[in-house]
């Protein structure tokens, strides 16, 4: 059994960030009474490979699983295994908590309420109902109706957000999470149509993303009724972190950006943006995904870890 606790918040975070999303609980689930390689469980989940393998990433780092290579009829295969059958979480929830241990915030950030945008078609947004704003039209990003928006698409530019910061004035910033529902964008959708996908908190460049596609072999889990066969279906769930040392996508370090160089001090709020920059070597687009759209049940999550000390 592994025991989580306060004692060690860093375990903490981590465990539950890897238990956060279905599809990592899923993995689990598969490898109760067998092991298997990374191939069968996106056969059994009906997910693409490239998803699988980074679900895993995130599940290892997080040492609830284990993998070993194996020699297979080409090369070798990665196959998983479990490493526990029960978490238990320690939480007294009688007791204040003392000076010095992590609290957190959280702010759920709907894509539509962005501040601020800059895009190139292809261009649109839609939401539960139908296409709330005229497609290939980037002046109606500044309609009011943006702010509805449950799926959103541009090939070029940025949307940036502004988001509160609504913590004690004396808390220490221990680490910022950035979770969303994302993908490329190609003309209905192609799977091998990558996008160097940034994102900037107050200006500050901290970690790029190669989206590998724009993903539609399969309708999006919480898609509505009319939404379009031939068109975009569901995304990747990313999670950028920034803490004290470095960045890192979903467990792995991709920048030495730290917290220090996000001038977070004394503020009550930051910018957040999502975009592609224009020298960015593959321009293929941006899809950001709400609760209504994809395969994830979220909006734009921030998450701040902190402490008093």
């Amino acid at each position: 059994m592994l025991e989580l606790s306060f004692d060690n918040p860093d375990e903490l975070v981590t465990v539950t960030h890897a238990l956060s999303t279905r599809s990592r609980v899923d993995i689990l689930r598969l490898l109760i009474s067998q092991n298997l390689n990374i191939v069968e469980i996106a056969e059994a989940l009906k997910l693409p490979v490239s998803t699988v393998a980074s679900n895993i990433k995130v599940l290892e780092a997080a040492r609830l699983i284990n993998t070993e290579l194996l020699p297979a009829s080409r090369g070798a295969m990665k196959v998983c295994s479990r490493n526990y059958d029960d978490i238990h979480i320690a939480l007294n929830l009688e007791k204040a908590i003392p000076k010095g241990d992590i609290q957190v915030y959280e702010v759920d950030m709907p894509i539509g309420h962005y501040s601020d945008c800059e895009v190139s078609p292809t261009c649109g947004m839609a939401n539960g109902e139908g296409m709330i704003i005229r497609e290939d039209e980037p002046a109606s990003f500044y309609h009011p109706k943006h702010v509805g928006a449950q799926i959103m698409w541009f090939r070029k530019g940025y949307v940036e957000y502004l988001m509160p910061l609504e913590i004690p004035a004396e808390a220490v910033i221990e680490s910022l999470e950035l979770s969303m529902e994302i993908c490329s964008e190609a003309p209905n959708y192609d799977h091998n149509w990558p996008s160097d996908i940034s994102v900037w908190i107050n200006g500050v460049e901290i970690g790029m993303w190669t989206c590998p596609g724009d993903f539609g072999d399969r309708r999006g889990k919480l898609n509505p009724a009319w939404w379009f066969e031939w068109s975009t279906q569901y995304g990747l769930l990313k999670t950028w972190r920034v803490d004290k040392n470095k960045t890192t996508l979903d467990m792995e370090k991709i920048s030495a950006v730290d917290l220090a160089q996000l001038n977070l001090q004394n503020s009550h709020k930051l910018r957040v943006r999502i975009g592609i920059k224009p020298d960015a070597v593959h321009q293929g687009g941006v899809n950001l995904f709400g609760r209504q759209f994809g395969d994830y049940d979220q909006n734009i999550k921030m998450t701040v870890h902190y402490a008093i000390h």
